[in-house]
């Protein structure tokens, strides 16, 4: 994983150098309407409780719901392989049978209460998909074998370093449709909204395209959700409604290293120098790169960068609630991983039990997702995909200032950050101010009357109208 994190890094790097031909078209997919003000949350099942179950964590539904999420992402609930295992209780993404569920979690029955109970309080449940490769005894190794890529001497294998899994081989026909069998066994059978689908990239466009029209046949009663972990934009042609935006998750942390902020690892890495006026040009490459109406998702922390790449605090510093916001403030859809809502500051462990964070007393942490969530939902400009407002950046002095605008109607978000390290005025000129009337705070609910404050370094303001 930490290789794969890495060359994705590498390219992110590249790409803000690189702008492609412009997306011949709009995406063919029609967005579930509950997507466009989503809030996406990645359930880290084993470590979310002191017993690590579907049961335990149902009882933190109202919660989440109060705190404003909307999407259920969870970490696979598969059972995992025991062959080549990693560490004491393996990876999650060494699936040993598509169709089982953990015994660590519980049974599929106590899954398909979690689920009910979500969609009872209105949220959408998604389950993390290992399409890509299997666990070393998953009953497809000796059942059919043909389903694998073979190295030079004939033997299944793993990418990059991930000795615990095998590659499956979609150029074989049956290997496709037992995939597709196993993603339709679960949306029937446990009546889930969709995927998250691991390293999709690795896996072939042509057939994620037939997977998705599959799925939605099978589901005509309601609306498939498909996440995609790539930053491909053609999977978001005809298969995927979301993918990641790894590009800008890695900006936010080249930014925080250029102003010294970065302090994970014991050895200094290198990062490009980056700053605020980067954002502004990657969003117009990947506005290029993208068919219309895509969405991608924006995120400060997950699983893989928690457990690999260190928190938010470490990797973003003084920044770390700027980008979380802008994460809310820019085009796509926000993630929070297990534990932001608290503060959460170490890394939770991978393959053994962990702590789990300390969810109560409730502190500011989640008070201030809680009111990032809220804009989220009731903000029209922040509609995710073509729905939504245009980031209208504004002309600022300085290059360590990021300043934008966006409208839907008579609806507007201004946001403006300080991701340098002197303290900024006057960094946008009276006649480029929008225009909001009864503009007010959009973190604290209080009248403003001065569109451009002194703002310190890490410091942001978000105004929105009335």
């Amino acid at each position: 994983m930490k290789k794969f994190l890495a060359a994705l890094l590498s390219a992110t790097s590249a790409l803000l150098g690189t702008a492609q031909a412009p997306a011949p078209h709009h995406t063919t997919l029609s967005h579930p309407e509950w997507s466009r003000n989503a809030v996406i949350y990645e359930v880290n099942t084993r470590q979310y409780t002191p017993q690590g179950t579907f049961e335990a964590f149902q009882q933190h539904l109202p919660r989440l719901k109060e705190l404003g999420v909307d999407i259920l992402w969870f970490m696979p609930i598969h059972p995992i392989s025991q062959l080549n295992r990693k560490g004491e209780l393996g990876s999650y993404y060494a699936v040993a049978d598509y169709k089982g569920v953990n015994p660590e979690f519980g049974d599929m029955e106590a899954f398909k209460r979690v689920v009910e109970e979500a969609h009872k309080a209105g949220m959408k449940v998604i389950i993390d998909w290992v399409p890509n490769h299997t666990g070393c005894d998953n009953p497809w190794v000796k059942q059919h074998p043909e389903y694998f890529k073979l190295d030079e001497n004939g033997k299944m294998f793993g990418p990059f370093d991930w000795t615990d899994v095998y590659q499956l081989d979609y150029s074989v026909p049956a290997t496709r449709q037992a995939m597709i069998d196993a993603m339709t066994f679960w949306l029937r059978e446990a009546g889930i909204d969709g995927f998250r689908c691991d390293v999709a990239g690795r896996v072939p466009v042509d057939f994620w395209n037939e997977c998705r029209l599959a799925l939605d046949a099978a589901t005509p009663d309601r609306e498939v959700f498909m996440l995609a972990e790539a930053t491909e934009p053609e999977l978001m042609e005809h298969a995927f409604d979301m993918d990641y935006n790894w590009p800008m998750k890695d900006l936010f942390s080249e930014i925080a290293a250029t102003q010294g902020e970065y302090k994970f690892g014991t050895e200094p890495r290198k990062f490009p120098e980056r700053h605020a006026a980067d954002i502004d040009s990657l969003l117009n490459v990947q506005k290029m790169q993208y068919p219309e109406d895509s969405y991608m998702m924006n995120m400060t922390s997950n699983h893989d960068l928690n457990s690999w790449e260190g928190t938010e605090m470490e990797r973003l510093g003084i920044y770390a609630p700027a980008f979380a916001a802008l994460s809310y403030a820019l085009p796509g859809m926000p993630l929070i991983y297990t534990g932001q809502e608290t503060g959460l500051n170490r890394a939770i462990e991978f393959f053994v039990k962990d702590t789990p964070p300390q969810w109560e007393p409730r502190n500011d942490f989640f008070t201030f997702y809680q009111r990032l969530n809220t804009l989220k939902h009731s903000r029209p400009e922040l509609a995710a995909g073509s729905k939504g407002g245009k980031v209208e950046m504004l002309p600022v002095a300085d290059r360590d200032i990021i300043a934008f605008v966006r409208r839907q109607g008579d609806s507007i978000s201004y946001f403006a950050a300080n991701l340098g390290k002197k303290a900024a005025s006057g960094y946008i000129a009276p006649e480029a101010l929008p225009a909001i009337e009864g503009a007010i705070d959009a973190m604290s609910g209080t009248a403003v009357q001065n569109l451009v404050p002194e703002l310190m370094p890490g410091q942001f303001i978000w105004i929105i109208s009335k």
